[in-house]
């Protein structure tokens, strides 16, 4: 499914008083990556989620596709929203059909497929989101976490390269958090491109492949161990160090892991525990 390499270069967005949102902002996202996108409250995350989507024009600077300026005709956008597809954090601001199925086949029916290619589209992107039971259920009797794997249905249902989605975790209980990196899982086995803003850093740090931290209006983007190691730009981000990298440091320094890499989440952690250690732990712990 992925395919295209999205980018943006020098992005400058202004708000109300001249105060600059995106100032200079770059963000490259190559294909079939996991990306995660962190901030502040007020960075701008969501603000680079739709310039990167086509949603929103910047003042100054462009989004490309494999190094072509997206086009703000008409047919130029509907052409890049066949390429990504933006989910909005808020699952209600996109839901508005009867059921989960007429929702999911609005995007496919609006391109002008024929019904057996439409009903094809709507079960495969169900199926990958984990919802498949839920296509006859009405819209409003769902859960919040099954409105949001919905939301992220519906534009999966147009088949696009590059998924964007704006906090797609924010919300939702350790359950359904568990179901929804469950279907992300699945889109990225598919070939999906994924990206999500979060503020959860102990999150990025175990699921993506890069992150890129807004602050001051630009990015910063590198490795997830690289830039959420690093305590100056974290502090300047009003982020906190993972915990992982943090408890995984101490025990370097105690000589109860070895040098090198620190393990990205709690499985690595205990793994490279030595074992006599690791049976010591609380059962919770682990």
């Amino acid at each position: 499914m992925s395919h295209h390499h999205l980018a943006a270069t020098g992005l400058v967005v202004g708000y109300t008083r001249g105060t600059r949102v995106l100032d200079g902002a770059s963000l490259s996202i190559p294909e079939g990556r996991r990306l995660a996108l962190l901030g502040a409250n007020g960075s701008g995350k969501t603000t680079l989620l739709r310039c990167l989507s086509g949603a929103l024009e910047p003042a100054r600077g462009q989004v490309t596709v494999d190094g072509v300026a997206v086009a703000r005709s008409r047919r130029g956008l509907q052409a890049h929203r066949q390429v990504v597809q933006l989910v909005l954090q808020d699952p209600d601001d996109q839901l508005f059909s009867a059921s989960v199925a007429q929702d999911v086949s609005f995007g496919p029916l609006n391109l002008g497929l024929p019904e057996p290619a439409v009903r094809e589209r709507v079960a495969e992107a169900l199926e990958l989101l984990g919802v498949g039971g839920l296509a006859s259920r009405p819209t409003h009797q769902l859960s919040f976490g099954e409105r949001k794997r919905v939301a992220i249905a519906g534009a999966v249902a147009m088949r696009p390269c590059v998924l964007l989605l704006d906090e797609p975790t924010a919300g939702l209980d350790p359950t359904a958090v568990t179901e929804a990196l469950a279907a992300l899982a699945r889109l990225g086995a598919s070939g999906s491109t994924v990206v999500l803003s979060t503020h959860d850093v102990d999150l990025a740090l175990a699921w993506a492949d890069e992150v890129a931290v807004v602050v001051g209006g630009q990015v910063v983007q590198g490795r997830p161990d690289d830039v959420l190691g690093d305590d100056e730009l974290l502090a300047r981000a009003r982020l906190d160090r993972p915990w992982t990298l943090t408890l995984g440091a101490r025990l370097q320094e105690l000589g109860l892991l070895p040098a090198g890499p620190l393990p990205r989440d709690v499985p690595g952690l205990l793994a490279a525990l030595p074992t006599a250690v690791g049976a010591q732990l609380p059962t919770s712990a682990q």
